[in-house]
């Protein structure tokens, strides 16, 4: 018997995009649509999650359609490593700053990949935390301390 699903990547993706869509969309209910002119706490949730969800129907709607790759297996230990390095990002802003935060970050991130080189990914991360100091600090003016108090004697 043949299976329905000719595309097993595109109808879970398109799945996970259907449901932030409509969650995004749901959400959204509880708040002021306002207009495109002058825009609600809902309008950018609503809309993207509108837009969302049609990228995820046309996404199950082509996995009937056209015949694709199997799944993969799932990587959790890599899950989990990119997990935890956001959270440490996430605690390491204050106290640390953003560029060390960064560089950790990043440094914790491509140890997931298996081309993981040290040397490679340690000049990946320091040119992207001079870029985001760059841009989030000196460009946008943003009030984060690019080394915390942590790291000044």
């Amino acid at each position: 018997m043949p299976h329905l699903i000719k595309h097993p990547k595109d109808f879970w993706t398109g799945v996970i995009f259907l449901v932030f869509g409509l969650s995004a969309v749901l959400i959204g209910r509880d708040y002021a649509m306002g207009t495109a002119g002058k825009m609600g706490p809902a309008y950018f949730p609503t809309v993207l999650g509108g837009l969302l969800s049609v990228v995820g129907g046309i996404a199950v709607f082509r996995s009937f359609k056209r015949v694709g790759e199997q799944i993969e297996r799932f990587h959790l230990k890599e899950l989990f490593i990119v997990l935890a390095a956001v959270v440490l990002f996430g605690l390491l802003m204050r106290g640390a700053g953003l560029a060390p935060a960064a560089v950790v970050l990043i440094m914790i991130s491509a140890y997931a990949s298996p081309q993981f080189k040290w040397h490679e990914a340690l000049l990946l991360a320091l040119g992207m935390a001079g870029f985001a100091v760059l841009v989030f600090v000196k460009l946008l003016g943003l009030p984060l301390q690019v080394f915390g108090p942590w790291l000044q004697f």
